[in-house]
């Protein structure tokens, strides 16, 4: 039989200002820049390419979702680090903001490859956190800082 130990994750996220999360979790759920990927203690160690989208810890009956911005994902001994340029708990995205966001972003001129792939990136994160904050109840964020 397994050692409680081997049945928990700890999970961290890291941006370039600052740890973000640092919890244990009994399963983590990572966007993939190419799908999902869903890890469980005892996990294969693996590095992947992260891309825009939903994080899910799972702890109990308790699920904690973040907006991920793309980075990298390590998983070794039951650790998952998250190395990410941003990421955004789920209650602190704006719905209304997001929205005005994308439709600015979606009404800029794109004049050459390098603008149009700009434009593109910043339409798929936009839509990407409207996911996350739907997926979280669809409330607007507050100004209260947690």
């Amino acid at each position: 039989m397994a050692g409680a130990s081997e049945r928990i994750l700890e999970c961290v996220i890291v941006t370039p200002e600052a740890t973000v999360l640092e919890h244990p979790a009994q399963f983590v759920v990572v966007p993939l820049y190419d799908g999902e990927l869903g890890i469980a203690p005892g996990h294969t160690p693996l590095i992947g390419r992260l891309g825009f989208g939903e994080m899910r810890l799972t702890e109990g009956n308790r699920t904690w979702r973040f907006y991920i911005d793309g980075g990298f994902v390590q998983v070794a001994d039951n650790v998952i680090s998250v190395l990410t340029p941003r990421a955004i708990a789920a209650e602190k995205l704006d719905t209304a903001v997001i929205g005005e966001q994308l439709q600015t972003v979606q009404t800029r001129p794109a004049n050459s490859p390098e603008t149009l792939a700009a434009r593109e990136r910043s339409i798929a994160q936009s839509r990407a956190q409207l996911r996350v904050a739907r997926h979280a109840g669809g409330r607007p964020a507050t100004s209260a800082a947690h």
